[in-house]
């Protein structure tokens, strides 16, 4: 990613010699096929991605996987870039950009500072970050409205006045947004959220970044990107009875862990493909992030066909089966490494507490809580986010529920429901999956990320309280859901979480154990079945679109520079080419050290656009290894110990370089730049670790491979 300083000169670059738009050739302004019905008139490529694909095939003269198709079949120079899987930087022109609204703040701010009047691609805003999870959905959105009224209207002008779309509070979560407007077979997207890979499950390659990187194709500026290798999962024979597309992921978090596809593409083929429903591979895409995956995608089949022509894209869905062997692997294609999986002898799984990739079966949950003195009385059970809130696993879960319904039970424990977006929410209400969830005891909340990201206002236990959640979540590091670090927090699909909410324990195994309905009988609950798609067809819900205006000259964004929440960028100093030395370690971090750690969200995601207050949050949850304890180091000016960020301060105050030393793959989990801009900010001149995670890497130049010109050698600025 790069700095804020090389991104301000590469824009300001670009506007004086001029940005190059969008580059869709003339083939496909014939065929009048549109990328989304809310850009009318962009218009899908597969022409360019055939002609691109064919000079890459001619030059490598092998058989291409997927992946590779897509990736370098959007190459800014397919004739003449260097190509070599795991080496090589790749110039790429990808077609569209999505921004949540939390890093969406920073990524603007950059892009106003550059000059340009308007984006070189399609791009959209997405309202759903800064809503917390407390009393319900509408009073809960009708807060948020209120409380982050200065940053949406900075956002929602700034799209108007840039060009960007903007999807106003309460439309649903990014993810679940582009999966049914944007995403579709082949396209390249970046998105300013780690969970972006969830288009892959429309056979997209979309991948999460920092905003910088969003900025740079904002401006028309290629967008680099190492040549990742590609990892093959080959799946047989069919998902049935409990086990859900979640578990395929789980399975593969637990084979991998959350480094292991650092660098990489996870790419998923074989006959088992077909069993699993699009919004289904979307889910195992959208957790691909957690194994420190660049992206996953699936192959173009018959299920997302369906998908498209059931959220109006069938012209989309009838250009693709045209083109279908660009969407597909060439048979003898060569994977970097190759997985197994027969989905007729995977179980359901359930990952955790406290990192995704620590898999067990659920049948065995309860005896390895009991070892390990894990609480077995699960506290709340959460459905819903970006990785499981569609149609299916909402029906999956109803039909759990309306089973306990019958037999007069309600959830023992706490239970929330997330819609992904308005669409899903307007759809299950119709439908009549709401209101069986609420009769189990369930509470709807907004179409928004909330205790997923750790936007929850939690009041039934107290911090450092130890209890245990169930999730249909992507993410359970230490408090990542309620900033209380003994929660032990697990991950597994929406029916199961559902049954084990229902039994209160994770000594229930649905397949096997029973329960005991009002009337003293014991029974066991069947395996879910639900429609894939609503028969009826989706109800749209209200309108939350906000199209940009074709003449914004008289569209006015403003910056209050006594604004607590929003703060324009000044450029960082750059380096002075001497060698940096005698620095001091700020910390050393202990063990895991991941973006929740260096910079957290919850309640600091209302400082996502002032770098100076969400500074004060710079590595407040990492272990310091000195004294075990976080938010404590030793001063060593003073000789006292304090918060990490104000000591930090005080020795850029004193004018002292400082260094911050870590672990291996340092920076996993969210594309949260502030993560990179706050150790500079605050004087940092390193960040010194044994790795890094892929999408917290710093980027070196394509042909020098040294790091590019406005870094801080040796401190790369981080995603």
């Amino acid at each position: 990613m790069a700095t804020y300083i090389l991104t301000a000169q590469r824009l300001q670059q670009a506007l004086r010699h001029g940005v190059r738009r969008y580059h869709l050739s003339a083939v496909c302004r014939r065929a009048k096929i549109a990328m989304s019905r809310f850009e009318p008139n962009e218009y899908v490529n597969y022409e360019l991605l055939q002609k691109n694909v064919s000079i890459v095939r001619k030059r490598l003269d092998k058989p291409l996987t997927l992946s590779e198709k897509i990736v370098y079949g959007h190459l800014d120079d397919p004739a003449n870039q260097e190509i070599g899987r795991g080496k090589t930087y790749l110039r790429l022109r990808p077609d569209r950009v999505a921004m949540q609204d939390a890093t969406a703040q920073m990524a603007m701010l950059q892009f106003i500072s550059s000059g340009l009047p308007r984006v070189a691609v399609p791009s959209t805003i997405h309202c759903d970050h800064l809503i917390e999870a407390q009393i319900g959905g509408e009073k809960d959105l009708a807060r948020a409205k209120e409380m982050n009224e200065e940053v949406y209207n900075f956002l929602a002008t700034a799209g108007e006045k840039y060009g960007v779309g903007f999807w106003k509070p309460g439309s649903g979560i990014i993810h679940q947004i582009i999966l049914e407007n944007y995403a579709y077979p082949g396209v390249l997207l970046i998105g300013t959220d780690s969970h972006t890979p969830n288009g892959g499950g429309l056979c997209g390659i979309c991948v999460g970044v920092g905003g910088a990187d969003a900025v740079d194709v904002m401006a028309g500026i290629p967008w680099e990107l190492k040549c990742p290798k590609v990892i093959g999962v080959k799946l047989t024979g069919h998902l049935s009875g409990w086990t859900s597309p979640k578990d395929v992921i789980l399975k593969v978090a637990g084979i991998l862990t959350v480094k292991g596809g650092t660098g990489a593409i996870v790419e998923y083929h074989g006959p088992g493909v077909d069993s699993i429903s699009c919004t289904g591979m979307a889910t195992i895409c959208n957790m691909g992030a957690e194994i420190g995956a660049t992206t996953s995608v699936f192959p173009y089949n018959f299920r997302m066909k369906k998908y498209m022509e059931n959220t109006g894209r069938e012209e989309i869905a009838a250009i693709a089966d045209q083109f279908q062997d660009l969407l597909v692997p060439d048979e003898g294609c060569e994977y970097d490494q190759l997985i197994e999986i027969n989905l007729s002898e995977l179980k359901p799984h359930i990952n955790g507490p406290f990192t995704p990739d620590l898999a067990h079966p659920v049948a065995e949950i309860g005896t390895v809580a009991e070892k390990n003195d894990w609480p077995l009385d699960i506290r709340v059970g959460l459905i819903g986010s970006c990785t499981n809130s569609s149609y299916e696993d909402m029906g999956r879960s109803a039909a759990v529920a309306q089973q306990a319904i019958d037999h007069g039970l309600k959830c023992k424990s706490q239970f929330t429901i997330t819609p992904g977006s308005e669409q899903i929410r307007a759809t299950i209400e119709r439908d009549g999956y709401a209101q069986v969830l609420r009769d189990v005891g369930g509470l709807v909340l907004a179409n928004a990320c909330g205790p997923c990201i750790g936007q929850w206002d939690r009041k039934d236990v107290k911090k450092g309280e130890k209890n245990t959640i169930v999730t249909s979540y992507n993410r359970n590091f230490t408090g990542r859901n309620d900033a209380n670090p003994a929660t032990h927090a697990f991950v597994t699909s929406p029916e199961i979480v559902t049954a084990l909410a229902i039994a209160g324990t994770l000594k229930f195994d649905p397949e096997r154990d029973s329960l005991t309905g009002t009337d003293g009988r014991k029974f066991k609950l069947k395996a879910p079945n639900a429609d894939e798609l609503p028969t009826k067809g989706f109800d749209p819900g209200h309108d939350t679109y906000q199209y940009p205006p074709i003449d914004p000259k008289d569209i006015e964004v403003k910056v209050n520079p006594k604004s607590q929440r929003l703060q324009l960028l000044t450029p960082f100093d750059r380096w002075n080419k001497k060698d940096l030395v005698d620095m001091q370690i700020l910390i050393k971090v202990k063990g895991k050290c991941t973006t929740d750690h260096i910079s957290a969200a919850g309640p600091w995601l209302k400082f996502r656009g002032h770098l100076d207050n969400i500074s004060n949050n710079l590595l407040i949850g990492a272990i310091n290894i000195e004294n075990n304890k976080a938010n404590q180091v030793k001063n060593q000016i003073t000789n006292e110990y304090g918060p990490v960020p104000d000591t930090a301060r005080t020795y850029k105050k004193q004018g002292i370089n400082w260094v911050v030393i870590g672990d291996e793959n340092y920076g996993e989990g969210s594309s949260r730049e502030h993560a990179a801009l706050e150790p500079r900010h605050l004087g940092g001149r390193a960040i010194i670790v044994k790795s890094f995670a892929r999408i917290h890497a710093p980027h070196m130049h394509p042909e020098t491979q040294r790091w590019q010109p406005g870094y801080n050698p040796p401190q790369p600025q981080l995603q």
